[in-house]
């Protein structure tokens, strides 16, 4: 059996790793007509348009383009802007008490995340989870955003330690992919349980 390779430092994706995230979270509190909802998360505010964010165009140029694409929405795209940290309400079950035992291991934790970068300035005060971070990589700060290669050897390169020698933790198939070939050591998220045995094969948990 192959030895795990020896990893140093944990490197955690935000949304729907750390945090759940849906623009419906938002949504559904605003528009009661389930079919409407749900029609406006996918043709108004989109996650693809928001996209546009994480990759570092401004929150107030894209709101003002929207609410002339579709003025009758008006209200609910500056709600987008105004009420965000309401689509991320709660972290990811599992994930705290994870998070707690690795600092409490003291193994190094940073963060990739495709944010953008108006709307972090709003999130990350909220987060104290953050505060025991040593570095972020925000997208939209750096106008780089996963999976181009160029955020993950930026990120290689502040946080000062051999992308082998760090476990990147990502809900998208293709991020991980692109982490791997950049050689970070890849786990595709989809539960806190199943990352734990994951950790615990490179003695990161008990």
């Amino acid at each position: 059996m192959q030895r795990p390779v020896k990893i140093e430092a944990v490197v955690f994706d935000v949304g729907n790793v750390l945090f759940d995230w849906d623009l419906r979270y938002l949504f559904r509190k605003l528009i009661p007509d389930a079919a409407e909802c749900e029609y406006f998360v996918t043709h108004v505010v989109t996650a693809e348009w928001h996209f546009q964010h994480d990759e570092g165009r401004p929150l107030a140029e894209m709101v003002a383009e929207r609410i002339a694409e579709f003025p009758q929405h008006g209200p609910l795209i500056k709600a987008y802007a105004s009420r965000f940290n309401e689509t991320a309400p709660a972290m990811i079950p599992g994930m705290e008490s994870m998070v707690q035992g690795l600092l409490d291991r003291q193994l190094p934790l940073y963060a990739i995340t495709n944010f953008g970068h108006d709307l972090w300035a709003r999130f990350r005060p909220t987060q104290p989870i953050f505060d025991d971070f040593i570095d972020i990589v925000v997208s939209g700060t750096e106008k780089l955003a996963k999976p181009d290669p160029a955020i993950f050897a930026l990120a290689e390169h502040r946080f000062g330690r051999p992308a082998p020698s760090m476990l990147f933790i990502d809900d998208r198939a293709d991020n991980i992919a692109a982490a791997e070939k950049c050689g970070f050591i890849g786990h595709h998220f989809t539960t806190s349980d199943a990352l734990i045995p994951d950790l615990r094969r490179h003695g990161l948990l008990d």
